[in-house]
């Protein structure tokens, strides 16, 4: 067992009103207690904690923000470095995954559709399976994932991981679709007609948001969301710049680099990144160079102008100063701005629709304006990370539980 785990564990405080899990974990871990058992030398016992609070512990122990979230409200940070609970967790979660009950309720005899096996689609295909219901995954790319599997790199998150839930979802019943998008030939509503009782819907933020500056169709110009699908059909070339600075703009930089790239660049509009501090730190520590209060003004076939962003005397706010347009030169220019939704379901079920902001309407239930069809994820709330799709999920979960079991729990044989 690594050292480490073992320090960092004696480390907590064993608080009465856990910061760590009240006011930073998204999804509430018990925090202390899961502690309290690993020290104990219970570990299953805290691994089941973990797993039934969160499908995606294994997961979450590795792509969250955990200075922002359980570690940043740690009390012991507040003076010196905060229990690092990330490295707790991991260990728990991927040292007894095989050995977790995973025991479904006898069948109830009632079918549910999913569609995505991202983030939101695994947590509600377990949970639904768990209680009994016969769950179909209905997937549009040939392996589980989604955002996980073709959002995020390797060194982040090993495929083996996703790979390994597939064999275990598969074992509890659960059957796959893959490579079938529905919006196509498939309807929801043909699902509706084949008996399924309910359908959720997950299928992620994968359409990238554009620039809007001239010159963004051209050859040398990718989106992050793309490139991080199969960064391997890319030549990027060495001199790489990057407009956006979130955690899939570290992403694609620190990817790029380990590619081959030798000059890699974020552009920051003002001061700060909106990338959580570790994967920024990280970025840096891989070569990443950063400029900032930086506008992309246009893109040309050398590269693109920027211009400087200074503040408004009167106002205080940044405001583009155009006297300093200025060429960087770039074999390839990376947008990295955030992703919304395709409207592929939309156009073929028309009684979904969309909210002001371009995703899935969904009522307090996680209801669409489709009777019967639930969603949650990205597609409701724009990319977002994996722990607020994975607690949101669990909520609507057991809100179709519900419905399904009030409208069809006594007509079932």
């Amino acid at each position: 067992m690594p050292v480490h785990v073992l320090n960092e564990a004696n480390r907590c405080l064993q608080c009465k009103n856990p910061r760590c899990r009240m006011q930073g974990c998204p999804i509430q871990t018990n925090i202390p207690e899961v502690i309290r058992l690993f020290k104990e030398n219970r570990m299953m016992e805290a691994a089941e904690i973990l797993f039934e609070n969160n499908p995606l512990s294994m997961i979450c122990s590795l792509v969250c923000n955990h200075e922002g979230q359980c570690e940043g409200h740690c009390v012991r940070g507040i003076k010196g470095e905060p229990v690092h609970f990330s490295a707790i967790e991991n260990y728990i979660s991927d040292s007894c995954f095989e050995r977790l009950d995973m025991t479904c309720a006898p069948p109830n005899g009632m079918k549910v559709g999913v569609v995505g096996a991202g983030p939101a689609g695994i947590t509600i295909a377990i949970r639904l399976a768990r209680k009994g219901y016969k769950v179909t995954v209905f997937e549009g790319r040939e392996k589980i994932g989604g955002i996980l599997r073709y959002g995020i790199p390797e060194f982040r998150l090993p495929k083996s991981i996703l790979d390994r839930y597939y064999r275990r979802m598969r074992d509890m019943g659960i059957l796959f679709r893959p490579n079938f998008s529905l919006g196509g030939s498939t309807s929801i509503q043909d699902l509706l007609n084949d008996g399924y009782r309910s359908v959720f819907v997950g299928t992620g933020a994968w359409k990238p948001r554009k620039l809007g500056v001239p010159g963004e169709t051209f050859g040398h110009v990718f989106y992050a969301i793309n490139y991080l699908n199969n960064p391997d059909v890319y030549e990027l070339g060495d001199r790489v710049a990057i407009i956006g600075a979130g955690n899939a703009a570290m992403d694609v930089a620190r990817t790029a680099i380990r590619h081959g790239s030798k000059d890699v660049t974020i552009y920051v509009r003002g001061d700060q990144v909106a990338a959580s501090e570790n994967e920024y730190d990280f970025a840096k520590l891989d070569g990443v160079h950063f400029e900032f209060r930086k506008s992309i003004v246009r893109i040309v076939d050398e590269g693109a102008v920027f211009c400087d962003q200074v503040e408004d005397p009167e106002t205080g706010k940044l405001v583009e100063d155009h006297s300093t347009d200025a060429l960087v030169e770039a074999d390839s220019i990376m947008i990295s701005i955030s992703q919304v939704p395709r409207d592929r379901l939309v156009m073929r079920d028309h009684d979904l629709h969309l909210n002001e902001h371009g995703t899935l309407q969904i009522d307090s239930q996680g209801e669409t304006t489709m009777e019967g069809v639930f969603a949650s994820g990205d597609v409701v709330t724009g990319a977002k990370t994996v722990v607020a799709a994975v607690a949101l999920s669990k909520q609507i979960a057991d809100n179709m539980d519900r419905y399904m079991q009030e409208k069809y729990g006594n007509k079932e044989e």
